[in-house]
C-alpha cells in the first residue's frame, strides 16, 4: 500500500499513543508461565503482539480478550504443551528471541519457530549460544537463521557476558535462568529492563548490581512458580517518538501525549532531544532507578529550533528504535548530527543504517553512512519524494513524518508495514492536523 503524506499545517491536541509493544510481548509470555490467571490492561493490538498471543495459545495458554484488557490463563513454568507444527512468530523479533528462553526449560519437548521472509533473515545465534551453554539444543537453518528448533532439557546455571548490549538476549537468558540454580547476565551497557521489572512484580528473587555507566550484573535462580495477577501496559515511547518528532519539526505544532512509558532504560531518545534543545516537557524516570513499576508521564511537545548532536555508543541501546528519527531531526538541526556505535541497526527488519541513509538521501538529505552509524548535515529543510519501507514498520513511519516536515511531501511505498506497531498512525495524524 502506497500512501502520500503531504506537508502539514500545525499538529495540535491531546492523544494516547498505542500501548508499548515491548512490554506487551513480555506481559503475554510471562503471563503464560504463571499458574493463575493474569489480567493485562492496555495490551497492544497489532500484528506483532497478536503473533505472541497466537504463540502462547499454541503452547496451551487460554487467552480471553475483553474490552481494554486480556485475561491469560497460563500453563505454569514447566508445562508448556508441544504444538502440532511450527510456532509462527510472524515479523516479531522480540517474540522470536524471548520465547526460546521459556521453551528451553521444557524437558523432553521440542519446538520449532518460524516466521515471515523478514524474520528468516534475522540471526538467532546470540540466543542459541547461551541456551546451548545451559544445556538446551538449538538447531537452525545455516546454523543461525529461522526456522529453528529448541529442544528443552535440564538446564544448568551460567554466568554469561553479553557480547553486545541486547535486552532481547538478556531476557531470553533470564527466563531460562529461572530453571537453574543461579544464572547471571552481564551487560556491557544497560539495555531496557522491562523483563526484570516484570519478574520482580511476579515475586521472582532477582539481584542486580552495577550502575548505568558500567552496566549491570543481573542474577536469577530457581523459581517454582510466579505470583502474578495483574499487569498494566503504558503508552509506547517508540510509537510516541514519531509524533514527538513531527511536532518538533512542523511549524506551529503543540501536542500532549498522555501516559507514555518513561522507563529510563527506554527513554534515551528524550535525553538526546534535550541535548538538541527540543521543547519536550515531562517527568522521565531518573537514570538508574529500578522497581517493579513501569513509570508513565504525559509529554508536552512544541515546535522549535534544534541543534545538532553526537549520539555515542553507550546511548545506543537505550534509544535503538528511535535512531532513524535522530537522523531525520538532524536534517533540520543546526550543524552535523552523528550516530556512532549503532551496528545493531544493521540486523533489524532491514539494514536500517543503509535504509535510513538511502531513504533520506532520496528525499534530499545530505547524509552518509559510516561503518556503525551515520552522519547527517543540517540544512534546515527536506525536499521530499518517495521512500521505500521495504517491509520495515519503523521506516514506513519515518517516511510519513518526513512527508509532514518536507517541502513537497513523501510517498511511502509499503505503508502497510506500520500495522506491526502502530496500525492507526494515519488516523491519529488526521486527528491532530484537523
Amino acid at each position: 500500500m502506497n500512501v502520500r503524506f503531504a506537508p502539514s499545517g500545525p499538529l495540535r491536541g491531546k492523544l494516547r499513543v498505542p500501548p508499548d509493544k515491548s512490554i506487551s510481548h513480555r506481559a503475554a509470555i510471562i503471563a503464560a508461565t504463571a499458574p493463575d490467571p493474569v489480567r493485562i490492561r492496555n495490551y497492544l493490538d497489532a500484528a506483532d503482539t497478536r503473533a505472541t498471543l497466537n504463540a502462547i495459545r499454541r503452547l496451551g495458554a487460554i487467552v480471553e480478550e475483553r474490552p481494554n484488557e486480556l485475561v491469560i490463563r497460563g500453563v505454569g513454568l514447566r508445562h508448556a504443551l508441544t504444538p502440532d507444527g511450527p510456532i509462527d512468530v510472524g515479523n516479531a523479533g522480540t517474540l522470536m528471541r524471548l520465547l526460546p528462553g521459556w521453551l528451553a526449560m521444557q524437558q523432553g519437548k521440542e519446538f520449532t519457530l518460524d516466521g515471515d521472509d523478514s524474520i528468516r533473515r534475522r540471526p538467532i545465534d546470540r540466543i542459541a549460544e547461551p541456551l546451548e551453554l545451559m544445556g538446551a539444543r538449538i538447531e537452525a537453518r545455516d546454523a543461525r537463521f529461522p526456522p529453528f528448533s529448541v529442544a528443552g532439557a535440564p538446564l544448568r546455571g551460567i554466568e554469561y557476558a553479553l557480547p553486545v548490549a541486547s535486552a532481547q538476549v538478556k531476557s531470553c537468558v533470564l527466563l531460562a535462568g529461572m530453571a537453574t540454580d543461579r544464572t547471571t547476565v552481564i551487560e556491557p551497557l544497560p539495555a531496557r529492563d522491562h523483563t526484570e521489572r516484570m519478574l520482580k512484580a511476579a515475586g521472582v528473587t532477582l539481584e542486580r548490581e552495577g550502575d548505568p555507566a558500567t552496566g549491570y550484573r543481573t542474577s536469577v535462580g530457581n523459581v517454582d512458580e510466579l505470583a502474578l495477577h495483574q499487569l498494566e501496559v503504558p503508552g509506547d515511547l517508540s510509537s510516541a517518538a514519531f509524533l514527538i518528532t513531527a511536532a518538533i519539526l512542523v511549524s506551529g505544532s503543540r501536542l500532549v501525549l498522555e501516559d507514555v512509558g518513561v522507563n529510563w532504560t527506554r527513554s534515551g531518545f528524550l535525553r538526546i532531544l534535550e541535548r538538541m534543545r527540543a521543547i519536550v516537557i515531562g517527568e522521565p524516570e531518573p537514570v538508574g532507578a529500578f522497581s517493579a513499576i513501569e513509570p508513565a508521564s504525559d509529554l508536552d511537545v512544541s515546535h522549535g529550533p534544534i541543534e545538532a548532536t553526537v549520539v555515542e555508543a553507550d546511548e545506543v541501546p537505550l534509544a535503538i528504535d528511535e535512531l532513524p528519527l535522530v537522523a531525520l531531526l538532524g536534517c533540520f538541526a543546526e550543524g552535523d548530527t552523528e550516530v556512532r556505535g549503532a551496528g545493531e541497526l544493521r540486523i533489524k527488519e532491514s539494514d536500517r543504517i543503509a535504509s535510513v541513509v538511502e531513504g533520506l538521501r532520496g528525499l534530499g538529505a545530505t547524509i552518509e553512512a559510516t561503518a556503525d552509524g551515520l552522519v547527517v548535515r543540517g540544512t534546515g529543510r527536506l525536499r521530499g519524494g518517495r521512500l521505500e519501507a521495504g517491509g520495515d514498520h519503523r521506516l514506513a513511519l519515518l517516511g510519513a513524518v518526513a512527508g509532514l516536515a518536507s517541502a513537497e511531501g513523501v510517498e511511502v511505498v509499503g505503508m502497510d508495514a506500520a500495522v506491526v506497531s502502530y496500525p492507526d498512525f494515519a488516523g491519529d495524524l488526521a486527528k491532530l492536523a484537523a
